[in-house]
């Protein structure tokens, strides 16, 4: 699953133009929001995001200073800044996804979640997800 959402990360970063820069914006979850909140509300979309970050904070701490706001947004990427090796940031970044995409796949199957991805991210190169026949994300 960390493969593919670092993938993830990195097509969305060369999309937005903000590959070389780890404390840019993150817009993964921003993205994913709309049709996520579609298939559970608001407050379910809110519930999913807070868990992969609760999820992720053991595997990287610095994680501990972000939150989701009531609306549902990541925030606080931008308050790492400080004193944070930009590596472990986009390590967080990956991580986050890694959760929320893992959780997609156990709420809705990875079928139609990768539809979800592709409705997304339309130019990204399912090639580059190295899933063959029988493969799991």
């Amino acid at each position: 699953m960390r493969d593919f959402a670092g993938l993830l990360v990195a097509h969305d970063a060369r999309e937005t133009g903000a590959s070389g820069a780890p404390f840019g914006s993150f817009s993964v979850p921003e993205k994913l929001r709309p049709h996520l909140t579609d298939l559970m509300g608001d407050g379910g979309y809110r519930a999913l995001l807070l868990r992969s970050l609760v999820m992720a904070i053991p595997e990287v701490p610095p994680l501990q200073a972000t939150h989701v706001s009531a609306d549902g947004r990541l925030e606080g990427f931008d308050s790492l800044e400080t004193g944070i090796d930009p590596e472990a940031i986009v390590e967080g970044r990956v991580i986050v996804v890694a959760q929320l995409i893992g959780l997609l796949v156990a709420f809705i199957g990875e079928k139609l979640t990768l539809q979800l991805v592709r409705e997304v991210w339309p130019k990204l190169d399912t090639e580059d997800l190295n899933l063959k026949k029988g493969d799991r994300i």
